[in-house]
């Protein structure tokens, strides 16, 4: 009985962390088609106006396909790469959390803008957290 017990709740931990993995893995695809293929659309939203400074739409490209792509690692069947982009992904969106910050208490973006940027990359923490493997699920 035990062992039946073990064994479903091992499943809703692994469906958990699945379910997390795949929702980062699609906002990480929607934010970063978005920032490759429309990166006015996002200055836009941070309050920059793309007229007076056309050259930020450059990072914002930079940062598109490195979303994609590590979003792409997430959603598909590739063992390595997936475990890699688990690895990486607290790390990357901390930094984002802090970045946003940083831009806010500066001066750098406005108030609303770093705030909401921020909480949408504490949420990406808090799902790559929660995708992460136990330890008895990482290879050896």
């Amino acid at each position: 009985m035990a062992v039946g017990v073990a064994a479903r709740s091992s499943r809703a931990v692994t469906r958990r962390q699945d379910y997390a993995r795949v929702v980062l893995g699609l906002i990480r695809l929607a934010n970063g088609a978005a920032a490759l293929l429309a990166p006015t659309l996002l200055l836009r939203r941070l309050a920059v106006d793309p007229q007076r400074a056309p050259a930020a739409s450059y990072p914002f490209r930079l940062f598109g396909i490195r979303t994609v792509l590590i979003g792409a690692d997430l959603l598909l069947k590739r063992p390595q790469a997936r475990a890699e982009a688990l690895r990486v992904a607290p790390i990357i969106h901390a930094s984002d959390v802090l970045s946003a910050a940083i831009a806010g208490v500066r001066g750098e973006l406005p108030r609303r803008a770093a705030v909401t940027t921020a909480l949408i990359s504490a949420l990406n923490v808090t799902l790559a957290i929660a995708a992460q493997p136990r330890d008895t699920d990482r290879p050896a």
